[in-house]
């Protein structure tokens, strides 16, 4: 039997790791996700150098806003939860349900970019602009990065939707979720490091 000849129904407990090609791509994407620690750790490693070199503009303790950058910690944290709830539907075979975890994931995400965002605007009116000081310009390119990451995130999400509405939920599609699911985690995972690292130290040292 191939790939597509599982309909819904009839699909295996896990139904992500079904096939040899979707297990393939699921280990290609551990190693893809090895890559990207290595990335963020450099990221990492050039804030931590050039924190402390202001310049004229504001140091972190000055700027940073705890109580802002800790609700949207929180909302994409919860929104980890959620795509946690939509693979279990998944293992469920509840089509409808895990579409609409995987809605809330994004909606969450699109509260934890619009959060981002406003925080940047408040920092530029506040001089703290990309090429201000080393400080701002690591600052930005790694919370920046991350971001972007989150929002590479809500598009692959929202296109995955669409093709379980058009193609249903089956072998081909199912590897698709879980992989999302998994990026989904490895984003929130690196949040939380940018939150202490960058936000709570910041704030401590400042």
């Amino acid at each position: 039997m191939s790939a597509h000849d599982h309909v819904e129904g009839q699909l295996p407990h896990e139904p992500e790791k079904a096939t040899l090609e979707a297990r393939n791509k699921i280990l290609g994407f551990w190693l893809f996700l090895g890559a990207e620690v290595v990335l963020f750790g450099t990221l990492f490693a050039a804030f931590l150098a050039l924190r402390h070199n202001i310049g004229d503009g504001p140091s972190a303790g000055e700027l940073f806003q705890l109580p802002m950058v800790f609700a949207a910690t929180m909302i994409l944290l919860t929104s980890s939860l959620t795509s946690v709830f939509a693979v279990q539907a998944l293992h469920q075979h509840k089509k409808k349900a895990m579409i609409g975890w995987l809605i809330v994931t994004i909606v969450l995400g699109l509260g934890f970019l619009g959060l981002e965002i406003y925080e940047f605007v408040e920092y530029v009116h506040e001089g703290h602009g990309f090429t201000t000081s080393a400080f701002s310009s690591s600052f930005y390119t790694l919370v920046g990065f991350h971001g972007a990451h989150v929002a590479f995130g809500v598009l692959w999400i929202g296109l995955i939707i669409g093709q379980i509405f058009k193609k249903g939920l089956t072998v081909v599609t199912a590897p698709k979720v879980y992989i999302s699911a998994m990026y989904w985690h490895f984003i929130d995972v690196v949040w939380v490091f940018i939150f202490t690292v960058v936000y709570l130290m910041g704030k401590v040292a400042g």
